[in-house]
């Protein structure tokens, strides 16, 4: 599978729940759509993740590099 991105996810996923509230899907297409839309949820949750870990290193990398006060 191609890696998508946060944004490009969260649009699919948006698009799907909008399909499945409006009921425009089939029983048959709901299966389908349930099964992608928790794909999209685990690549949503693995770049918010990997993202908070970014952003963790970088705050720890800051506060390592001030000046100890006195």
């Amino acid at each position: 599978m191609k890696e998508q991105n946060y944004s490009r996810a969260i649009e699919e996923l948006e698009k799907i729940v909008t399909e499945i509230e409006s009921e425009d899907i089939s029983v048959d297409e709901l299966s389908a759509k349930v099964k992608r839309a928790a794909d999209l949820i685990r690549i949503c949750k693995t770049v918010l993740y990997k993202t908070e870990e970014e952003v963790n290193a970088v705050l720890k990398d800051m506060r390592e590099e001030q000046p100890m006060e006195e």
